[in-house]
């Protein structure tokens, strides 16, 4: 088989050698005469296996122990209620950074809640910049402070978080998990969906610090409790366990090549490639946002017309890359650039941008 060159945003790349294992192990799991996804989640197989995984994205982020670690189904979508359910108490405000597509649904749905103060609103401009860090301070009387760490849609990213010191810090980091060393002790609560940098789709990681536990609304319906889900080390219900099983060996593959260090490294090699490519083709190619938030998951551009486009577009399909069309909400091109990505089909993709420049510039 010949595979494509994947560059879409999720569910997004694995690792070859993590499809290897899968294939060679999801019949017969470790010689026990069962399938891993066949074994029961109370029983010793499959423990064995998630305590594994646990320990591995412990090491991997330097999680302290003040922290529980756990998943959930549901997707990141699932969160966008929960975290206010659980945590805008009455009386006071949620502060959130609105700063594209993913932080605006989230602010949408907490909104439904509680009274929530719009720390940052990007609208104005098109969601291609980011507040200062170091100048975001919460309200007074602020519950938790939200942001989404990397928005996959408008290709902007934090490169650096605020510090909000007695008030929570959550962060959606579903498109960036992983993909760089990450103060977690600076955050209340982080979590995200796997299926960009850690796994196939049908988990969503929770990394919560325990005093935040402290702070929750009392009497919630149980799959919408924290408490409850870190009472039970994240086996309330059935856990979503080829998901686990996936995020397991991907976390295994991410320690051999480097750890979080490691990703990042690969992670400013392929994305410069394809951002020097951007700004040396004197205009050719466009991107808006702001230089100093640039992802480095998530690289959005534009031709002079949507013709011109579309027309690149085919000549990617051609060359066996596929993703490569911007999110149907903003339109343009977009190539998503994750931890599993070779920098080897990143280089082909800035060669096929020189070589359409010169023949179409």
């Amino acid at each position: 088989m010949s595979r494509k060159m994947n560059f879409f945003a999720g569910p997004s790349v694995l690792p070859v050698e993590v499809l290897q294992e899968m294939r060679d192990q999801i019949v017969d799991y470790h010689g026990g005469g069962l399938s891993i996804i066949e074994a029961s989640h109370r029983g010793g197989t499959f423990e064995d296996m998630y305590r594994e995984c646990l320990d591995l994205l412990r090491s991997l982020m330097g999680i302290p122990e003040n922290y529980h670690i756990f998943f959930l189904g549901g997707g990141a979508t699932l969160q966008f209620a929960m975290i206010p359910f659980n945590f805008l108490r009455k009386g006071t405000v949620a502060d959130y950074i609105k700063s594209g597509t993913w932080a605006n649904k989230a602010t949408s749905d907490a909104k439904k809640i509680g009274d929530v103060h719009l720390y940052y609103d990007g609208t104005a401009q098109n969601f291609t910049s980011l507040p200062d860090p170091e100048s975001v301070h919460p309200s007074a009387n602020s519950s938790y402070l939200y942001l989404c760490t990397n928005e996959t849609i408008g290709g902007i990213e934090w490169q650096t978080f605020p510090d909000t010191k007695d008030v929570p810090l959550i962060a959606d980091m579903s498109s960036d998990l992983l993909s760089r060393p990450v103060p977690v002790e600076r955050f209340g609560m982080i979590y995200g969906g796997v299926q960009k940098n850690l796994g196939p789709a049908g988990a969503t990681l929770i990394i919560l610090r325990k005093d935040m536990l402290e702070r929750q609304n009392p009497n919630l319906p149980a799959y919408l409790d924290y408490s409850l889900h870190a009472k039970e080390d994240g086996l309330y219900n059935t856990p979503p366990v080829f998901s686990i099983w996936g995020v397991k060996l991907v976390l295994e593959w991410i320690k051999k090549n480097g750890g979080a260090e490691g990703m990042a490294k690969r992670a400013t090699v392929k994305s410069s490639i394809i951002y020097d490519t951007i700004d040396q083709s004197e205009g050719f190619y466009r991107s808006s946002v702001d230089k100093r938030f640039r992802s480095k998951m998530n690289i959005c551009f534009r031709l002079a017309s949507e013709e011109l486009e579309e027309r690149f577009l085919a000549e990617t399909k051609k060359a066996g890359m596929l993703g490569l069309k911007g999110h149907r909400s903003v339109g343009g091109l977009r190539a998503s650039v994750y931890n599993a990505l070779p920098v080897e089909d990143v280089q082909a993709l800035a060669d096929l941008m020189k070589e359409f420049q010169r023949t179409n510039g």
